[in-house]
């Protein structure tokens, strides 16, 4: 017979069934809580990168509304102090 104060190779001991000591529980459960909090830092990052892109996007728009609307002031301008001309 084997002695039970010797460990067998799977780190169990002959008659002892092998358990999780408390610490290393503790440290599975952080590591995991860990886990979640970085896949949720990570998915408000994708969120706000999308917000900022669509953000992004109106502010071209409207950029682009503004360099319109003085370009046509300016076009306007530019027409009416050209006097007309009569065509034959």
């Amino acid at each position: 017979m084997s002695d039970p104060r010797i460990p067998l190779r799977d780190g169990a001991r002959y008659g002892f069934e092998a358990f999780d000591c408390a610490p290393a529980l503790r440290l599975e459960a952080h590591e995991r809580v860990s886990t979640l909090h970085v896949e949720g830092l990570n998915r408000r990052a994708e969120k706000l990168e999308a917000l900022v892109d669509k953000l992004e996007k109106r502010l071209w728009l409207a950029v682009y509304g503004v360099v319109a609307v003085v370009l046509a002031e300016a076009f306007q301008s530019i027409l009416s102090a050209v006097p007309p001309t009569v065509l034959p």
